[in-house]
């Protein structure tokens, strides 16, 4: 199993930061971000699909990684 992978299925250690809410959208699409990555200078806000698109990029300089993507399946079901 590769790292990204691993990470989907909670394997890394999360930072409890404020909740992301509707006006938090994702940066490669502008989609409601459910994933915050917290890098060493900064952070990125993803929807649930450029989370997982883009974990092998950002998985190992990452210092934490806040994943909501529960409550997108929550509100949205899971299609």
């Amino acid at each position: 199993m590769n790292r990204a992978s691993e990470w989907l299925d909670g394997d890394v250690t999360t930072l409890t930061t404020e909740p992301l809410t509707a006006l938090d959208r994702c940066d490669r699409c502008g989609a409601q971000a459910y994933v915050r990555v917290v890098l060493p200078v900064g952070e990125l806000l993803f929807c649930g699909h450029h989370a997982r698109a883009h974990a092998s990029a950002y998985v190992d300089v990452a210092t934490h990684v806040q994943d909501e993507t529960d409550r997108l399946h929550a509100e949205h079901g899971q299609a």
